[in-house]
């Protein structure tokens, strides 16, 4: 079950250290923020303390790491630290800093979630707000040999696979299949870079932080001594040395595909930008920041066009039901051929999404247009209600507590297409307010393909039910 709640921290947690690229001595707070406020960056150290929220549109480089700049204010390096914050389900905080750049600790997310874990997690009295990819979303960088894709799925699930041509690195792929895996299985990964891209770095002004502790180097040739002292003299170390592992200073990795788990790292923490937790597989073959920033514009734009969207539940047929029918209808008072509801795949105290599936043998077709059948629109709300009826149900006790509910009323029906046989009518009702009295307001909607179809304000009463006699 995903986190439902929006969050922020319960008080401020501070870091330091220094930049990557910049060398310098950076002072972090993390703050509390309000719900529905989002990640805010703020330059503690510049007139008048801009601040600007962490954004996809704010994106101004992405040559050696992530870099935000807008109200005169610039932040670099953002990617591990927005990363950590997605696998905590931090969703509003305000980034106190004053430098221009984030700093780069281990390498990793782990440390951000270290310190934030200390500090904990506050939820919010507001939801959280998904979005669900309703369709195939791709992104193909012919000039990197990059390509990234987004498909539909009930959750977030990333793959990501490198080929760097590289006899030490070989080719790697690493998955993350639940966002509640990603502090053990992907924070402590370190970012990573070869040997031939130190020098370049060292004479463009940049990896003045950087150190053989807070990134992997890759070496994939033999190094003469001079060029070992050079090296040395950058990491300002007594000693550089490579052995059999192609590893600087043969760093132990933490895992195998230690360079594949850090590139989904910087995926998420790039995808993150675009503002919303999201429901979708993505495939990134050889990602960077620059397709990953343009692959988070992409579905921005998406968000933007299918506003709508937001919160639209995912069906996916190959998962198991939270409730099958049997359990359903143990719970409610309806049989067949009125019993409308063939699946619940999620349930909490606050919302349900179930599951009709729409088939051209059901009853009503004989009479109701049978020679262009069409699903009632009545009875589309009837099955809204029944579904939300088993919400309702579960939470007085499940079916030994033997609970009906009747309708109250009906408020703002809509029906917005048609519903045909051959359809799947993905229903989602969610808590207005708290159940009393036995009265149960709710908000209904109803999907097909991703597209609303019927949408509801309903109330009904719990009452005990009648024993037949």
């Amino acid at each position: 079950m995903y986190q439902e709640n929006q969050q922020t921290v319960k008080g401020n947690v501070e870091i330091k250290g220094v930049g990557l690229h910049t060398g310098e001595k950076v002072y972090m707070t993390i703050k509390p923020a309000q719900a529905g406020s989002g990640i805010r960056f703020k330059r503690t150290d510049l007139e008048g303390q801009p601040e600007f929220k962490a954004d996809v549109d704010y994106v101004v480089d992405t040559s050696r790491g992530t870099t935000l700049e807008h109200n005169g204010a610039r932040v670099a390096t953002v990617e591990h630290l927005l990363a950590s914050f997605y696998g905590l389900g931090l969703d509003n905080a305000l980034v106190e800093i004053d430098g221009g750049e984030v700093p780069i600790l281990d390498g990793s997310a782990f440390q951000f979630m270290e310190a934030i874990e200390k500090v904990g997690l506050e939820e919010l009295d507001a939801k959280r707000v998904f979005i669900s990819i309703g369709e195939n979303i791709e992104l193909i960088d012919e000039e990197k040999g990059a390509e990234i894709v987004a498909t539909p799925a009930a959750d977030l699930r990333i793959t990501t696979m490198i080929d760097f041509n590289s006899h030490v690195l070989g080719t790697q792929n690493a998955f993350l299949k639940n966002i509640k895996d990603f502090k053990k299985e992907i924070s402590p990964c370190r970012t990573f870079c070869f040997l031939h891209e130190i020098e370049q770095l060292h004479a463009n002004n940049l990896i003045k932080g950087g150190d053989i502790d807070n990134a992997i180097v890759v070496v994939d040739r033999v190094l003469a001594q001079d060029e070992l002292n050079r090296i040395a003299t950058i990491f300002n170390k007594k000693d550089i040395k490579v052995e059999e592992t192609g590893i600087l200073n043969n760093i132990k990795l933490h895992f195998p595909n230690e360079p594949a788990r850090h590139k989904l790292l910087d995926v998420l923490g790039d995808l993150s930008l675009t503002g919303y937790p999201i429901k979708a597989n993505i495939i990134a073959y050889r990602p960077g920041h620059k397709t990953n920033v343009e692959f988070a514009k992409i579905i921005k734009k998406y968000i933007r066009k299918n506003k709508k969207m937001l919160g639209v539940p995912v069906y996916d047929p190959t998962q198991p039901p939270i409730f099958d029918v049997n359990y359903i209808a143990k719970l409610l008072p309806h049989r067949y051929p009125f019993l409308l509801v063939d699946k619940i795949i999620e349930l909490s105290d606050e919302h349900v999404v179930g599951v009709k599936n729409i088939t051209f043998n059901e009853p009503e077709f004989t009479g109701h247009f049978p020679d262009n059948p069409i699903f009632p629109g009545v009875l589309q709300l009837e099955a809204m209600a029944q579904c939300g009826g088993v919400m309702a149900l579960n939470s007085q006790g499940g079916p030994e507590k033997k609970f009906d509910t009747y309708f109250l009323k009906i408020d703002n029906a809509k029906f917005k297409r048609m519903v045909v046989p051959g359809d799947t009518l993905i229903m989602k009702l969610e808590l207005k307010g708290p159940i009393r009295r036995g009265i149960c307001e709710m908000r209904g909607s109803a999907y097909v393909a991703g597209q609303l179809v019927c949408e509801a304000d309903l109330m009904a009463q719990i009452v005990p039910r009648k024993e037949e006699e």
